[in-house]
């Protein structure tokens, strides 16, 4: 019976006329305990699977030339020793010990006998003698480099140099008052992969908690708070356990596991937000619980999946990147996004047909008085009610705010940091890497050369590396003259020293002065081999310049596909127009603030940073992608209250403020959670995280407030009847009629707009002649 928040088995959420979403949420409400069970099952078969599936892992290869060098080495039968360093100097910078010292040279003995006997893999060590300066010991005599290769198998190298990373920390151990520390191939990668996964798993661990706190805070209640975070940690389980057993055919490296987890957790609790404040909205206007399921299946269910589809297709385009990394990222996302929107029409309306009105059971008395989806937001209506009475002063305003925050982007320099930039020198590793630097300053940071080919072993390529030393002494110290090479398998690896720290400008010229000019000139005269070269210098460089050869694909991608969806959705050529303008608004915003923060160096001691004078250069595309699908989320909600409105009768002004007033309370509990979890990225210790989470932090923000609340309103209110109109030349569109959504708005009860609305709609100054919609 209407009224009563109940509903007998036999009722009925949708009929056989109804949308596709609305059917699907009818056979999930007459078959709910198979549709629970059904998705449980779902995520059980997922988690098993991800432990079932066997087998070596898919390997990502770098983009470009470095990823040749890269698939030649993997293909050989034996593999490259790493080379490791440790630095041997006094622990405190500023004693006068030198290296030559007795007790100095007590540690440096006992290390060497330390990996002799502990590790068998550890061969060709290297140890500073005498006063050898320039080489193996600082130009002050204070510092010496103990240096070593770990040989075995790729797969066996990383055990290996944990061993030999145990036995110099023994060594350390022994000679407290002398400063033991290894940094090298493995060890160097291997601090950045642990301080990664600790930062990650430590905002793993605070995100949830801080999730439910806050759900609880927006529902009052412990079980409406515990649906969105039952559905969006459920849809992660199963993506994560498909992931890694997808992990076995697509490459999917650590980070993507964490990124899924951040964004499975916000759109499920977004979409989970969208349909149950409907819904709890719907049966307080007087709707039994079927009839409330029907309309929020009709208009937020819709909502959600033009959003999951938004999300997805925007993300996929960083396929067209092709590099492994970002296909991950495209894939995980994916299966993410669309497993919670599977849930959000399945068990989702499921869960709400079993509880009823028991989901706002275990209030929490101590948040207040109880909120109502049907409550209007009179703070948003106010401003939304201003906005419309003067558009273009208050746009014009919130417009020029905008570019202003987003001009320092015009300077941006992309550049990745090297470790002493990337993570705080209270990392042990980092902290050696910082000294090691010093002491040898402008050490040099070698180009490996892979020679491949039937000549690769010809007495040609070993007078082409002589010639390189010749022509590496007249590139102005661009590259070092201490050239060596070595057999792998059938390949020859040449390596070259480069001037710079390795990722900077000097060692991106010295590496196109290798490549251009030295390589060319030498072995590009042997026939019958080829050769590529990759390093720690080659790697970030090609990534760079595949993501600025490949970056305007994607955004044009991006952008065709979000102007196609939302003008398939809302059948309309200015809604979709001034989506993707408040968007690119809202991005450059944020590409501004990355930039004046972290590459001019602002707020460093707030935010605990030390600039390097770039921005990391996967962070820009991957903001823009991720942002757009995620901000779509807010505008396909708000602008679906406002043209049902529009669609229920109400003036076009009037619309927008009523839209935007009932819309207010999920937007601002959706961006809250958003803000509060990519916040979380703030506190990691990697510079590259904290820019992402101060970018995505405030690009919300600007979103939930100066976006919704002033910039869209300006431009519908300018816009007026024009905004939803749809060309004769485009009404051939797929989708339903303004008039045929008109009469399925009227099979259900009026609804009962709340007494603000109603005011802002008597407002004279706001009202144009009435439109039928």
């Amino acid at each position: 019976m209407p009224g009563n928040g109940k509903s007998g088995p036999d009722e009925t959420v949708g009929g056989p006329r109804g949308t596709l979403v609305e059917r699907i949420t009818a056979w999930s409400v007459r078959h709910r305990k198979t549709a629970i069970g059904g998705w449980f099952a779902l995520v059980l078969v997922a988690v098993l699977a991800g432990g079932f599936v066997t087998g070596d892992e898919a390997l990502t290869t770098d983009p470009g030339e470095s990823g040749r060098a890269q698939k030649v080495l993997r293909a050989q039968q034996t593999d490259e020793p790493a080379r490791e360093k440790v630095l041997i100097q006094p622990r405190q910078e500023d004693s006068q010990a030198r290296f030559s010292s007795s007790e100095i040279q007590a540690a440096a003995t006992d290390l060497v006998r330390t990996l002799k006997r502990e590790s068998a893999a550890v061969t060709n060590i290297r140890t500073p003698r005498g006063n050898d300066k320039g080489g193996l010991v600082s130009e002050d005599g204070r510092s010496g480099l103990v240096t070593f290769d770990i040989v075995g198998p790729d797969e066996e190298l990383g055990q290996h140099s944990d061993t030999a990373y145990r036995a110099v920390n023994s060594v350390q151990d022994r000679h407290e008052d002398v400063w033991v520390g290894q940094a090298g191939d493995m060890s160097t990668q291997a601090a950045v992969d642990n301080a990664y996964d600790d930062d990650f798993q430590r905002s793993e661990v605070i995100s949830l908690p801080l999730t439910l706190v806050i759900l609880l805070v927006v529902f009052g209640a412990l079980i409406a708070a515990s649906v969105p975070l039952l559905l969006s940690v459920s849809a992660v389980l199963a993506a994560l356990g498909f992931l890694q057993a997808l992990g076995h055919v697509i490459p999917i490296n650590s980070t993507v596991s964490s990124v899924v987890l951040l964004i499975g957790m916000a759109v499920g609790i977004d979409y989970s937000l969208f349909y149950l404040r409907r819904e709890r909205e719907e049966r307080q206007r007087g709707r039994s619980l079927q009839e409330a399921l029907r309309v929020t299946a009709r208009t937020s269910g819709r909502a959600v999946v033009i959003s999951g589809v938004t999300v997805m297709l925007c993300l996929s385009g960083l396929y067209l990147t092709g590099m492994d990394v970002f296909r991950g990222l495209a894939v995980g996302t994916s299966v993410v996004v669309s497993l919670t929107v599977i849930g959000s029409l399945t068990v989702l309306p499921a869960l709400l047909s079993v509880l009823g009105h028991r989901v706002d059971k275990g209030r929490i008395p101590w948040l207040g008085r109880r909120r109502t989806a049907a409550d209007t937001s009179r703070m948003w209506a106010a401003v939304a009610r201003a906005v419309v009475r003067r558009p273009l002063a208050w746009g014009g305003a919130a417009l020029l705010a905008l570019v202003a925050v987003a001009l320092p982007a015009t300077g941006m320099r992309l550049q990745d940091p090297a470790i002493t930039d990337s993570l705080p020198h209270t990392n042990a590793t980092v902290e050696t890497v910082a000294r090691m630097d010093k002491a040898f300053p402008g050490d040099p940071s070698p180009a490996r050369v892979v020679v491949w080919g039937a000549n690769a072993d010809d007495s040609a390529v070993r007078q082409a590396v002589d010639s390189m030393r010749e022509r590496a002494a007249d590139t102005d110290g661009q590259l070092g003259t201490s050239i060596t090479s070595t057999t792998v398998g059938d390949a020859i690896v040449v390596k070259v020293p480069l001037a710079g720290s390795g990722t900077d400008d000097t060692s991106n010229a010295a590496l196109e002065t290798l490549r251009e000019d030295v390589l060319p000139a030498t072995l590009g005269k042997v026939d019958g081999i080829e050769y590529a070269v990759n390093g720690k210098t080659a790697q970030p460089y090609d990534f760079t310049k595949t993501l600025r050869d490949t970056t305007p694909v994607v955004f044009g991608f991006v952008l065709a596909v979000a102007f196609l969806l939302l003008l398939v959705s809302f059948r309309s050529l200015a809604v979709p127009a001034v989506s993707i303008v408040l968007n690119l608004l809202s991005v450059a915003a944020a590409y501004g603030a990355v930039t004046w923060v972290f590459q001019d160096g602002h707020l460093g001691s707030l935010l605990d940073f030390t600039p390097y004078g770039g921005v990391t250069s996967w962070l820009p595309l991957f903001m823009f992608v991720l942002l757009f699908g995620l901000s779509m989320d807010y505008h396909i909600f708000i602008l679906s209250r406002i043209r049902e409105r529009r669609l229920a009768g109400e003036e076009p002004k009037a619309a927008v403020i009523s839209g935007i007033a009932t819309s207010a309370g999920v937007v601002s509990s959706a961006a809250v959670i958003m803000v509060a979890v990519f916040s979380i990225f703030v506190t990691l210790s990697a510079i590259e995280y904290k820019m992402l989470g101060v970018g995505m932090s405030l690009a919300i923000i600007i979103d939930a407030t100066i976006v919704r609340g002033v910039l869209l309103p300006a431009a519908l209110s300018l816009l007026g009847q024009n905004a939803w109109a749809l060309p004769g030349w485009l009404r051939w569109l797929p989708g339903r009629t303004a008039e045929a959504a008109a009469q399925e708005q009227t099979r259900a009860p009026e609804s009962t707009e709340p007494a603000i609305v109603a005011q802002h709609s008597e407002d004279a100054s706001l009202s144009t002649p009435r439109s039928s919609g």
